[in-house]
């Protein structure tokens, strides 16, 4: 069984998108389109590519330009902090594990990325997790670029992992996800975090409810949550 990807058409802008979601047997997420490609080598490590790719796509929203990827600083350990309207969320970037991931949400993080946005998915039926990262909050958002999936192998998604949404295989860009219960996925979807405080926060969030919006048991949060800053501290 699995939960369609957001329509929300309210909120939907004119040009033509796809929608990132999450399902729980098959991947969905439609976005990018490449038009060109940046590649450095990363360091070799479990679960990690041989090189990391960044390739420009549609759309470029808050576009604050492409990351150039520096394996020293990659592989530098950090956790981030979420401030948002109920709280702070602070997980442990997977930097050993998913390099480009991690890099690429340090990036969009230290450019303010994610400031004044929203986490504009909930689902509490079958699959458990608050999805965020979209600058637009229709679903269909994304930063100018995509990478390639990471961590994949044996993946789980247990309560506290933070993951990538994803619009099928290697089109990763902004969209993440949180898991606040143990919930079942295929093993298609990069896990570069786990959450270290806030795990309350986000279970509060999911008792809160959501509107159905999607499906029974999927939509927008009766709890706003608004990202009001993402502060990156360093190991």
């Amino acid at each position: 069984m699995t939960i369609q990807p957001s329509t929300t058409p309210r909120k939907a802008r004119h040009m033509k998108r796809k929608h990132w979601a999450v399902v729980a047997v098959a991947t969905v997420l439609p976005l990018a389109v490449s038009t060109g490609t940046a590649v450095a080598d990363a360091p070799r490590s479990a679960g990690a590519p041989t090189a990391c790719t960044y390739t420009p796509a549609v759309p470029a929203d808050n576009f604050k330009g492409i990351p150039v990827f520096d394996p020293e600083e990659a592989a530098e350990p950090y956790h981030a902090t979420l401030r948002t309207s109920q709280g702070a969320i602070t997980f442990e970037a997977l930097t050993d594990k998913a390099p480009c991931t991690t890099f690429s949400f340090r990036f969009l993080a230290e450019n303010d990325y994610f400031d004044r946005t929203h986490c504009h998915r909930l689902t509490t039926q079958r699959l458990f997790v608050l999805q965020c990262g979209d600058p637009t909050g229709t679903g269909s958002g994304g930063p100018g670029y995509s990478f390639p999936d990471e961590n994949l192998t044996g993946a789980t998604y247990p309560a506290g992992t933070v993951a990538m949404a994803n619009a099928g295989p290697n089109t990763n860009g902004s969209q993440f996800f949180f898991v606040w219960k143990d919930t079942k996925l295929s093993p298609a979807y990069t896990p570069f975090g786990r959450v270290t405080a806030g795990l309350d926060v986000l279970q509060k969030i999911a008792a809160g409810g959501e509107d159905d919006q999607n499906n029974p048991g999927d939509g927008f949060p009766n709890l706003p949550v608004n990202i009001r800053h993402v502060k990156i501290r360093t190991n």
